[in-house]
């Protein structure tokens, strides 16, 4: 298949392999930021290809992942009133939250749509003006201006019965919080490339210049990755820690500014609560204040709630990339894909789910 087989080549892989083994020489712990990255890693095997020397560490970059359990448990109290419309992307219906998923919801009689698209949300709610429609704004920069999007059209268009439940965060204070904790290990990152198409990558400037870590922006492929790799060695291996760009094909340092621009116009910056990591500052998007009347939290009085997460699931700690899935007591065993204590089991991003499906023996 075109622009996928060319970046799939086994004997370029075996070449960007020996590549990496050629200039290693000391031990490296690498993260890849997005869940995305680690199912390629985990599916095609990349891990196994490079020295032992070298560690790859799974990040936070799955936006269904670190959705806190409050939030869920908010999309679930909203979604069992008769009389809203509940839309969501597919990959969110099926997480945990403290008592159920969005699927049982639908089970029981909700109306839980699963949408490809906010604006399709926005249509259903023109056609049922007796109904509240709910999107789950859930994402990173990516899914961001589409949401955006969503709610400037409503308003432009006066509709009253359209809302989101606003879930989403932003890339580099996570690397930051990552960088800051006491046990960090990362030395080096691999930057989301779907984000940076979005919003460029001069916010990791500061970061790389801060913390002494190269970051590069890296594709999603298996040859992205490897090049990724050999870049970020490269930069660690001589010292050095700046800002490189991999993806080019994909991503100039300015990003998409037409997105960047209705994300800021409706959306903007505010704190946090990442599920399994906490609150991080400055960490999200929120409605502005000319569009919080599309704000659903606000719109059906959810009272802030505090929810415990399982003390079994360690989902939190894998997110921070201290442990990998399966040293986990309970992965494959009580956390299956069809019964998850946490999101990483499920999300198509999750990094158990990855080792669950590709690594489980």
């Amino acid at each position: 298949m075109k622009f996928i087989d060319e970046y799939r080549d086994a004997d370029a892989a075996k070449k960007y392999s020996e590549l990496i083994h050629n200039i290693t020489t000391k031990s490296w712990n690498i993260m890849e930021v997005c869940g995305g990255q680690t199912h390629a890693i985990v599916k095609f095997g990349i891990d196994e290809l490079l020295p032992k020397s070298i560690r790859l560490i799974h990040g936070p970059g799955c936006p269904v992942c670190v959705t806190s359990l409050e939030l869920i448990d908010k999309s679930i109290e909203i979604a069992s009133n008769p009389d809203v419309i509940f839309c969501s992307f597919g990959d969110m219906l099926r997480v945990p939250g403290s008592k159920k998923d969005l699927l049982q919801v639908k089970a029981e009689g909700g109306d839980v749509r699963m949408m490809y698209s906010p604006l399709d949300a926005l249509k259903i709610a023109k056609e049922n003006p007796g109904k509240e429609v709910v999107f789950f704004a859930v994402g990173f920069e990516t899914t961001a201006p589409a949401n955006a999007m969503a709610v400037y059209q409503a308003k432009e268009q006066s509709i009253k019965n359209f809302s989101i439940l606003v879930s989403h965060v932003l890339v580099p204070p996570a690397m930051e919080a990552i960088l800051s904790g006491e046990n960090c290990l990362v030395q080096g990152f691999l930057a989301a490339g779907h984000v940076c198409a979005v919003m460029g990558y001069n916010e990791y400037y500061p970061i790389a210049e801060k913390y002494k870590v190269p970051v590069v922006v890296t594709g999603f492929e298996p040859l992205d990755i490897l090049q990724g790799i050999y870049m970020t060695v490269k930069q660690l291996e001589e010292g050095r820690y700046e800002v490189e760009n991999q993806y080019s094909r994909a991503v100039d340092k300015e990003g998409n500014l037409t997105a960047q621009n209705i994300v800021s116009r409706v959306f903007k910056v505010g704190t946090r609560k990442w599920r399994g990591i906490g609150e991080i500052p400055d960490s999200g998007l929120v409605l502005q204040d000319a569009y919080i009347e599309y704000d659903a939290s606000l719109k059906f009085g959810l009272a802030e709630i505090v929810v415990e997460e399982p003390k079994e699931c360690i989902s939190g700690i894998i997110l921070q990339g201290l442990k990998k899935p399966h040293e986990c007591e309970a992965f494959g065993k009580i956390c299956t894909p069809e019964r998850p204590l946490g999101a990483t089991m499920v999300s198509s991003e999750g990094a158990c789910a990855a080792y669950y499906r590709y690594r489980k023996k």
